[in-house]
């Protein structure tokens, strides 16, 4: 058996923040419920550690992803409805009953697309014995995710039932018609209707969506990147600003926009 001491004494420290008379008072009063919001900060973090191939900043920030489960199996623990030991035991079995290749039959030879249809498989039939099938083909847990994500998720699974454009520019023209849509509800003749606003930013994002899907791109991580890219040339700008010896508070956006340009034109140098 493998022996990890530190993870035990880790274990340790989390029990003794959760103890009822010796514990931290913040700790004490989380619950499963507001304790959600920090796994997935904590997710994002450690996301962005690894997009940037920082590994001391990855060990740091999924030893944070770590904290969080261990409050969660913590809690669980105290309520008798589940611990770190039959979580554990959950996540073996699952792997081992959807790895056949690796556990059972042994097939060196199968390829990543047989894994992953395989894995969908075995899913399925494993909800199909818990009771928990529907007759829909897109079940609402596709909705778990980033709303963006979810958005090419119902892409990809509309799609296996041939309900789909058949190329992306079909899906491009469909994101002008939502643009267009959009475009009207901002000229309105009696004022703006918030209602009516969001209703079409909605239809043209996930239009958006589809069209990244059909380019083989997934926009969460192609919005990702763009945000990434954003702040690379904002701070190149502020350095620029600051080199010039201004103060960015006192200039306005057309003053900026020379110092954006610049650093967008050395960017690409």
């Amino acid at each position: 058996m493998m022996n990890y001491p530190e993870f035990e004494k880790l274990t340790q420290v989390v029990k003794q923040l959760r103890h009822p008379e010796e514990g931290c008072p913040w700790d004490l009063e989380q619950t499963h419920q507001t304790l959600v919001k920090y796994l997935i900060e904590e997710s994002f973090e450690f996301a962005h550690a690894a997009e940037t191939n920082d590994t001391k900043a990855m060990e740091e920030e999924i030893g944070d992803v770590l904290l969080q489960i261990l409050l969660h199996t913590t809690i669980g623990e105290e309520n008798k409805t589940y611990d770190l030991e039959s979580v554990s035991k959950v996540l073996r079995e699952k792997l081992i009953r959807r790895h056949p290749h690796v556990f059972e039959n042994k097939n060196s030879n199968i390829d990543v697309s047989d894994v992953v249809t395989n894995w969908e498989k075995i899913k399925e039939e494993e909800k199909a014995r818990e009771g928990k099938e529907t007759s829909t083909k897109i079940k609402d847990d596709v909705l778990n995710f980033p709303a963006l994500f979810s958005a090419w998720k119902i892409g990809k699974k509309t799609k296996k039932i041939k309900f789909d454009w058949d190329d992306a520019s079909q899906v491009a023209y469909k994101v002008e018609e939502e643009w267009q849509e959009l475009k009207e509800e901002l000229v309105p003749q009696n004022g703006l209707n918030k209602e009516r606003l969001e209703e079409e930013m909605g239809d043209f994002l996930f239009s958006a969506a589809q069209l990244a899907r059909h380019l083989d791109i997934e926009p969460e991580e192609a919005l990702r990147a763009a945000n990434r890219k954003f702040l690379r040339r904002f701070h190149a700008m502020e350095k620029l600003i600051a080199g010039a010896g201004k103060n960015i508070d006192d200039m306005n956006q057309t003053e900026m926009d020379v110092y954006w340009d610049q650093a967008k034109m050395n960017e690409k140098k």
